[in-house]
Order: C-alpha cells, then sequence, then structure tokens
C-alpha cells in the first residue's frame, strides 16, 4: 500500500461553467436595460409614472341665496355657459397654440388687450425681426455688463420698446382675439380653472368647443353662475357685491382667504353682507380627479367630490315693506324738491326696526343724483347710508338729555323751568322756536319740544350757575357724561348691526360751554338714521338696548322639493345693555314722546293725532353744517336745517320702531315738514301691510 497517495486536482463540470456564463449574460442585459431605461427612456418613463397621479381641481359652485323674512328671493344665482382653461404645466408656446384653436371657434372682445400684451405677442410672431431690433455691437457690449437672466431681460426689454406703431399695426382682428384669450389663459393659476369666456356664450360656440375638447388640452365647457338681483336695485348697496373671475381674491385679504383654501382667482364678497357672510355664502368647491397623459392631455376624469352649494341667508328685511316704504321717500323727496330753497336737498333715509328683537325690518334710502351720460337727475338707492353716513339730528336727541339729568340727579319728574331766552357773554341768544311756551316739566318739555329745558340740564350737569348776559364757567366733564349717557342708548357709537363698515358720527371737538347747550339738543354731534332707530327702540323697549341684525336666519341649500332650506342657524336677541333707571324716569319719557303724537300741543300731533294705531315719537330740526357733494360750489355754504323722526307704535306694546332722516332738507330758518309727511306715511304703510295679512291668513 502506497503511504503518500498522490491528490488530484478539483474539475469543475462543463454544465457548471456554461451555467455560470448564462448568469453572466443576464446580469450583463439586466445592467444595460436599466442604463437604457434611466438614460435614454428614463424621461419617458417619468411621464408614464407621472400620468397615473391624481390631478385635484377645484371648481366653484353657485353662492348661498339671500330671501326676506317672508320667503322671498332676493338675491339668487343665473347659470351661464363657460369656457375655461385649466394649466396643467404646460410651456407658454402650447398655451399659445391652444389660444390659435380657441380664436377660431370662438368670439372674444379685445377691448382689455394692452399694449403690452399686443407687443409680447408681436415678438412670439416674428422671431427675426424681433433679432433685427439690436444689433450685434450692443448685445457684445450688454454681454460684457450682464450676464444670465438679466442679460436676457435687458434684451427682451429693448425689443419692447423698439417695436413701433407700425409693427403693431400689422396685427389682424384674429391676432388680437388670440392675444386676449392668451393673456387670459397665460395668467391664470396651475391647476386652476380660469374662465376663457362667460359672457354671451352662444349655444353654436358651446357646442363647437365641447366637440373639439381633444384638441384643446386644459380647455373645458361648464356652467358658470352669476348674482341675479329680483327686485333690480332695491337695497342693493347693503346686499354688497362679489368679485368677478378678472379681479380674484382682494389683495388686502389675499393670506386670509389662501389660507382658508380659497384659490386666487375665487369669487368672494368684497363688499356688505356679501363680504359679512362669505364664509356662509361660499359653500364647498366640487372637486375632479384628473388623469393626464405625457402630453398633459386628460385622458380620464373622476369626480371626488361633488361639492356643495353655499348656504342661504334669511334676511331680517320685509321686502314688500321695504319697496312700499321707497316709494314713499322718492314720492316725497321729488314732491319737497319743487319748492323753494331745496337745492342742496338730495337724500332721506328711514329705518324700520323691531324694537324688542332689533330685526330690522325697512334698511331705505334714496339719493338724488345727476346721471353723468344724460345729464338728467335720477333717484339711486342709498340704504347703506343709514349706517354710513351722519347728521346733525336736532331735537330727537332730548329723551335721552332728559333720561341723562335725571340719572345725574340735576333734575327729577317734577322738575320744571320757565321756558325764555339764554344770553350768555359774547354769545348769540339761544331760545326755543317760541316764547310762549311757558314752565315746564320733564314731559311738557318734550311735547313742545322747548330748548331751554335742556339748556337748563346741560348746564346743571356741567355744575354751572347761569345769569343773563355773563360768562358762565362750566366743569368741561360734562360733554363726557352727557355722550357716555347718550351712547347706552346706541348714539354715538357702533349698534353692532352684522354689516362691515359702520360709522358711528362725528364728536365735536371744542367744549366751549354754548357747545354743550348744542349738543343737549342735537346740533353738534352727528348720528346715523341707524342710531337714532336703536336709540327710540330702547325708549320703546323699557330701557333695553338690542343690537339690530340684518340676518335673521342661516339656512341649508333649498333641495328640488323644498322652497327654502333646514335652518342651520337661527340668530336670537342680543342685548347689549340695559339702562338703570329708577322707577317713573323712563315713564315720564315715554309719555312725554306720546304727548308729542297724541296730545294738542305735541310738534308732531298734527299728522299723528288721528292714526289709530297709537304712536308716540318725537321731532326734530337742526340747523346744519352743508358738507355734501354741492360743497365744492360755495365758498360758505347757506345754513341748512336737517330734519328728523322718531317713533313707535303701538305706545302700550311697541312692535315697530322708526327713524326718519332728511338730510339739508332746505336753506334758511324755515320751510317743509317731509320728515313728518314721510314718518306718517312710512307706520300708515306697516299697519295697513299687517292688516292685508293678516286677512290673508
Amino acid at each position: 500500500m502506497n503511504a503518500n497517495p498522490v491528490k488530484k486536482k478539483p474539475h469543475t463540470p462543463l454544465r457548471v461553467n456554461i451555467l455560470f456564463f448564462c448568469v453572466f449574460l443576464l446580469f450583463s442585459v439586466l445592467v444595460v436595460r436599466l442604463g437604457v431605461v434611466q438614460m435614454v427612456q428614463g424621461e419617458d418613463f417619468a411621464r408614464e409614472v407621472a400620468r397615473t397621479e391624481d390631478i385635484i381641481v377645484s371648481y366653484p359652485v353657485p353662492r348661498g341665496k339671500m330671501y326676506d323674512r317672508n320667503g322671498k328671493v332676493i338675491v339668487g344665482n343665473v347659470s351661464k355657459n363657460a369656457i375655461t382653461y385649466t394649466n396643467y404645466g404646460v410651456k407658454q408656446s402650447e398655451m399659445l397654440e391652444i389660444a390659435k384653436r380657441l380664436a377660431t371657434l370662438i368670439e372674444v372682445k379685445a377691448d382689455k388687450v394692452q399694449e403690452r400684451d399686443k407687443k409680447d405677442y408681436w415678438l412670439l410672431l416674428n422671431p427675426e425681426k424681433a433679432e433685427a431690433k439690436i444689433s450685434k455691437a450692443e448685445l457684445k457690449e450688454w454681454k460684457k455688463k450682464l450676464e444670465g437672466k438679466k442679460f436676457d431681460q435687458k434684451v427682451y426689454k429693448i425689443k419692447l420698446e423698439r417695436i413701433t406703431e407700425t409693427d403693431l399695426g400689422e396685427l389682424t382682428n384674429q391676432d388680437l382675439e388670440i392675444i386676449a384669450i392668451y393673456s387670459i389663459i397665460s395668467s391664470g393659476y396651475a391647476l386652476t380653472p380660469q374662465i376663457v369666456k362667460n359672457e354671451n356664450v352662444t349655444d353654436e360656440e358651446f357646442a363647437i368647443v365641447s366637440e373639439n375638447l381633444e384638441y384643446l388640452p386644459g380647455v373645458d365647457t361648464t356652467t358658470d353662475w352669476e348674482r341675479s338681483y329680483h327686485y333690480d336695485k332695491t337695497l342693493k348697496t347693503v346686499l354688497g357685491k362679489v368679485t368677478d373671475s378678472s379681479e380674484g381674491l382682494p389683495k388686502e385679504k389675499l393670506d386670509y382667504y389662501v389660507a382658508r383654501g380659497y384659490s386666487l382667482n375665487e369669487r368672494v364678497g368684497k363688499s356688505y353682507i356679501e363680504m359679512q357672510y362669505e364664509d356662509v355664502l361660499h359653500g364647498s368647491k366640487k372637486k375632479v380627479k384628473n388623469i393626464t397623459d405625457k402630453g398633459g392631455k386628460v385622458i380620464s376624469t373622476e369626480v371626488v367630490s361633488e361639492g356643495k352649494s353655499g348656504n342661504d341667508l334669511v334676511l331680517t328685511i320685509d321686502m314688500d315693506l321695504q319697496l312700499a316704504v321707497e316709494k314713499i321717500i322718492e314720492e316725497e323727496l321729488l314732491r319737497v324738491k319743487q319748492g323753494g330753497r331745496t337745492k342742496l336737498l338730495d337724500r332721506s333715509f328711514v329705518v324700520l326696526m323691531d324694537p324688542r328683537t332689533g330685526e330690522v325690518l325697512t334698511m331705505a334710502g334714496k339719493q338724488i343724483v345727476r346721471n353723468k351720460e344724460t345729464g338728467k337727475m335720477e333717484i339711486e338707492d342709498y340704504a347703506l347710508g343709514t349706517i354710513s353716513s351722519s347728521y346733525n339730528v336736532g331735537s330727537t336727541v332730548k329723551g335721552a338729555t332728559i333720561l341723562t339729568g335725571l340719572k345725574t340727579g340735576v333734575i327729577n319728574t317734577n322738575t320744571k323751568f320757565h321756558d325764555r331766552p339764554i344770553k350768555i357773554l359774547d354769545t348769540p341768544e339761544k331760545g326755543s322756536y317760541s316764547n310762549r311756551l311757558g314752565t315746564l316739566n320733564p314731559i311738557g318739555a318734550l311735547r313742545v319740544s322747548s330748548n331751554v329745558y335742556m339748556f337748563e340740564t346741560a348746564i346743571r350737569i356741567g355744575e354751572g350757575h347761569y345769569q343773563y348776559n355773563q360768562p358762565l364757567p362750566i366743569n368741561k366733564k360734562a360733554f363726557d357724561i352727557i355722550r357716555d349717557s347718550f351712547s347706552q342708548f346706541g348714539l354715538g357709537i357702533r349698534t353692532g348691526i352684522d354689516l362691515p363698515n359702520e360709522q358711528i358720527g362725528f364728536k365735536g371737538p371744542s367744549r366751549l360751554t354754548g357747545l354743550l347747550l348744542d349738543l343737549s339738543i342735537g346740533q353738534y354731534d352727528t348720528y346715523t338714521p341707524m342710531q337714532l332707530a336703536q336709540y327710540v327702540s330702547t325708549i320703546a323697549n323699557d330701557g333695553y338696548r338690542v343690537q339690530p341684525r340684518i340676518v335673521k336666519e342661516i339656512r341649508e341649500p333649498a333641495s328640488a322639493t323644498n322652497e327654502i332650506g333646514r335652518i342651520v342657524q337661527d340668530f336670537k336677541p342680543n342685548i347689549l345693555n340695559r339702562i338703570e333707571l329708577q322707577e317713573g324716569w323712563l315713564e315720564t319719557v315715554q309719555e312725554g314722546f306720546r304727548q308729542v303724537m297724541q296730545t294738542p300741543g305735541g310738534t308732531a300731533y298734527r299728522r299723528f293725532g288721528n292714526a289709530l294705531y297709537s304712536p308716540a315719537g318725537k321731532t326734530g330740526t337742526a340747523q346744519a353744517f352743508y358738507d355734501g357733494p354741492e360743497r365744492k360750489n360755495y365758498k360758505e355754504p347757506p345754513p341748512v336745517m336737517n330734519l328728523s323722526l322718531i317713533g313707535y307704535a303701538p305706545f302700550k306694546n311697541p312692535e315697530v320702531a322708526m327713524s326718519v332722516m332728511v338730510p339739508w332738507a332746505y336753506e334758511g330758518e324755515s320751510g317743509h315738514t317731509a320728515n313728518y309727511e314721510i314718518g306718517r306715511r312710512v307706520m300708515d304703510a306697516y299697519f295697513e301691510l299687517k292688516k292685508q295679512r293678516m286677512a290673508q291668513q
């Protein structure tokens, strides 16, 4: 046996070598294929992947409607055909091709095309001519000084500057339509539908664009909405406006809306009720998922969310009453305008309110304006003036003056003053409209509208000691005392009405003694018609100051079977404050107001003495400073009289409170009594309408 056997070399079978070779080949093919996929076909495959990505596009829905308190539609929506474009990230050259195709299918006005738009388009059409606008020497010089984007911007700017009128004259009407369309679609935001045309889209245009959508990537035909006003211009200044698609979001509130998911070109309320209740009226947008091919063309769509129309608003306004009141204002304005010394008279206001709830039943204002085109005088809606304009209101504030005197303890319900002219040293004599009013208590002073009674009360609040034609120093805090007291009724402060931009009026800056007396009779500070309505409502409502409201309820959108939707929210009366009064104080003012209208000698008795609904109220006349639209035509405008009237009825159980304001009623010291005529007719209209409705039940 051999002790040291020889070792054999290991032998790899041929089959294994072949296997290894095959594996090597497969890996080589895989590596080569991977390289092809990444380097050669990478962009195509990336697009193929992107093809399956969800692109969500949001579409606006109709805004909520507005109804009056009786369910009558005030503001609705009208559907109309629209053509839109959504930018899915394509190049400008592709958008230009789409604009060219659209221009052959639809008519678009080119009146808004700017010169810059024309120049940009001319450069696109004429690249060779554009290059010839700049010499090689100029390009070489700028290249030395500028680089990158700055160089390109410089070159482009110079090209634009060197385009002549002759160059632009080469553009045809068809070119201008293309420019108009291109400027719209190129200014839109990515993945946001941009309205190309929604005015006067014919059925033919709508149909032919719909038939050619496959050749118009990003273009769609859809239904758009615009606001419709069922009562034309009635109350329109208060209802507010909505931005159009070209305006989009207001710049001053851009961040606010974007943070809440709004698109930049979305339409929103931009004033008054439309703006105040934007969150309610806007609704939730319809969302559609689009799947595009690698060219950006939509190959399929899927509705993710149908969206929901905005909720509806039920206003506190009674439109039948509103229309009746507006007609009265117009008729009385035109009637007295025919008389003498009424050159500056151009407006009047009426507010009707439920004193128990604060619900505004009527918010009416009319203004005479000159039509700029025809030169003729017309009457426009100016309901907004009830909260946005303020005036000296005169003696209507005397109820608040009496209550201020009672609260401060300078008078009581039996205090009497003899009405006679008051003269402070170096100032004109002040008095009432008559020197025969006699000795009066608070009720009598209100009945006959004694200025002197209010002067005496104000002097005592100011701790003054009056002597005829002598100096009358007072404690200047009296201004604050009176104003603070007035504010508890809503005079001189915001009433809290659910509308933006409410004005509070003007507080006179000087604190001379004579001006304190003017303050006590409503001839110094200014107040709005809405403040007057809240003030008289507070007196009618036993000292409870209630917030005025223009919106009564929020409701879901009406369904096909319901005329009005389910209540989402109804607003309860909101008591802002109650005036702290001792027993008998408020009753004194209420009785004084009753006697103004129901007792012989009352300043409004001749107009209201025979009214069956038992009214109470206060008249007002104020010598005022004219600051209206004709102010520019006068170095010193003539003195004018403001007329006012406040009231409520029935006296024992008030259901309606009223303020009437007729600013700049006439020049001079005497004239018409439009405040009485308007007030009586308005109150009659309220109770007549109530009677008719009760008879129909």
